[in-house]
């Protein structure tokens, strides 16, 4: 499916939402700056998370826990192996009671579980991105709406 601006990556992002359900795990490939973190703002929204979604390049990991189920948005760039997942106890999130993003899932192969969806966002010009989802494992395939109408 292709986006032409931020504001519909994150309309996708939200009505990709509405078909989650607690223990999912979504992975986003993509280059720096492909809209990973706007497709995950969109996701934030179609939970029903309030306030401001920034990207957790620092922090690793940011939990909202204001919407219909908990969001835990990863971010591993800046890790070296699945052991630092472990030791912070962050592994407990993935399939958990809430719906877990990972943008670099590539940084911890280790700590990816077998069930999960592969999402990946590919610029294709400066605001145009191809965005694909493959279920992995067990991972229901989703049939997300083209709209935000037909979400409805």
């Amino acid at each position: 499916m292709q986006t032409h601006s931020p504001a519909e990556t994150r309309a996708l992002g939200a009505r990709l939402a509405q078909l989650l359900l607690p223990g999912d795990v979504l992975l986003l490939e993509g280059d720096l700056g492909a809209g990973k973190s706007e497709l995950t703002r969109g996701i934030a929204r179609g939970l029903g998370v309030d306030g401001p979604v920034s990207s957790p390049s620092f922090t690793i990991l940011n939990v909202y826990d204001s919407g219909r189920i908990p969001l835990y948005h990863f971010d591993w760039y800046r890790l070296n192996s699945a052991e630092e997942l472990y030791e912070m106890g962050m592994d407990e999130y993935l399939g958990g009671d809430g719906v877990a993003v990972v943008e670099w899932p590539s940084r911890c192969p280790d700590a990816i579980p077998a069930d999960h969806l592969l999402v990946t966002v590919t610029p294709l010009g400066e605001t145009v991105r191809e965005i694909t989802w493959t279920p992995c494992g067990t991972f229901r395939p989703l049939s997300i709406p083209d709209s935000e109408e037909e979400a409805h």
